[in-house]
């Protein structure tokens, strides 16, 4: 029998599905709240995280009632930690997958850094290097400036940042708060996972677990999906052994696509509602082929912003348009940017979706909604 083949449509409300973003899921009002974030946070298999506060927006988002303090209190209990992971990209993860997926993606650390900085290196032996980078940000955390400036003591000639970025790569480095933690400011301090966590990493981590913790997030989808999300290569092989175990779908393009069996795959013409989507957001980022909630025009206009990814607006639950968040004299503004004019239900559905994210960040400050047409 020929596999089911998926409509661009029928992806998109998938992966709507599966990001909780058709419907946010409730947090209760005391016991239990946190586990429940730590949940969240654990089936969207991290959630990207180069700039601090992104996540917050992001389980606002998916998350009804959500709070600042809800992710702020798990960063300083160590339960949820900031760690280079997927793509080499800074992830927000529970405990518990900082130790399981940093083994499993090292080797997109180690491509990455042979690729660049280990190039600028001389006379540096890489297992000297991460022993004695360790040890200096187990002494103390540090900041990459102040770790490349004791490391290049050690081996001098060598560009300082290529001597931190090696430590990067070799050593499971977290930042530690008060960076990323909501209300607070501070340096990007870094200490080995082991020693912040009190734990060794997984010493038989999963690549078949991976995979399917990422079907469980963003599939359906193909192996490319899955390795422009993860940055590994040859997963068609680990795919392959899971195959008994999935369900195989074309897309219209005749790709093939791999799904868990159970997992929710909505009908085509379920709505969805109108959301603002965090910047940095996976939900955009996590497949090699887009196309199931961005147009090849859409597209242009988010990655022209010199690596800054913005906040996007979607409605119909394909991205319409980008939004940020400003502040200035008392007065918090949300500019929306629209690729074409919102107008009627969602126009209004839009609006209150913005002053929902006013009342969550900025509660205290005078509100304002602009739209900006950029057709």
């Amino acid at each position: 029998m020929a596999p089911e083949v998926l409509s661009r449509q029928a992806l998109n409300r998938a992966l709507l599905a599966r990001q909780k973003l058709l419907s946010p899921a409730p947090l209760p009002p005391a016991a239990g709240r946190a586990e429940r974030v730590i949940e969240m946070v654990e089936h969207l298999a991290g959630m990207q995280a180069q700039a601090p506060f992104p996540p917050y927006y992001g389980l606002w988002s998916r998350l009804a009632g959500f709070r600042p303090e809800d992710l702020a209190e798990l960063i300083l209990d160590r339960r949820v930690v900031r760690i280079a992971l997927m793509r080499g990209t800074i992830h927000l993860v529970s405990a518990r997958d900082c130790l399981a997926f940093r083994p499993l993606i090292q080797a997109v650390l180690d491509r990455g850094f042979r690729a660049g900085y280990l190039k600028q290196l001389t006379g540096v032996d890489t297992g000297e290097l991460a022993a004695e980078g360790r040890a200096l940000v187990e002494q103390k955390p540090r900041t990459f400036s102040e770790l490349g400036g004791l490391l290049a003591g050690r081996w001098p000639g060598n560009p300082p940042a290529a001597l931190a970025h090696g430590v990067r790569a070799l050593v499971p480095l977290v930042q530690v708060p008060p960076r990323a933690v909501w209300g607070a400011a501070g340096q990007a301090l870094h200490t080995s996972a082991e020693s912040w966590l009190g734990r060794p990493l997984d010493p038989s981590p999963s690549l078949e677990l991976l995979v399917r913790r990422y079907l469980a997030a963003f599939g359906p989808a193909a192996v490319a999906d899955v390795q422009a999300w993860s940055g590994l290569t040859r997963l068609g092989e680990v795919v392959e052994r899971l195959r008994p175990g999935l369900r195989a779908f074309r897309d219209e393009r005749g790709r093939e696509l791999f799904d868990l069996p159970d997992a929710p795959r909505p009908d085509p013409e379920t709505p969805a509602p109108v959301r603002l989507i965090a910047e940095f957001d996976n939900l955009i980022l996590s497949h090699a082929d887009r196309g199931r909630v961005l147009s090849d025009t859409g597209r242009q206009r988010l990655f022209t912003r010199n690596g800054i990814f913005p906040g996007t607006v979607l409605v119909n639950g394909f991205v319409a348009g980008m939004w940020r968040l400003t502040h200035a004299r008392g007065t918090a503004t949300v500019v929306i940017e629209e690729f074409r004019a919102i107008q009627g239900k969602n126009g209004d559905a839009l609006g209150r979706e913005a002053e929902r994210l006013l009342a969550f960040a900025a509660p205290g400050a005078i509100h304002e909604v602009r739209f900006v047409s950029i057709a």
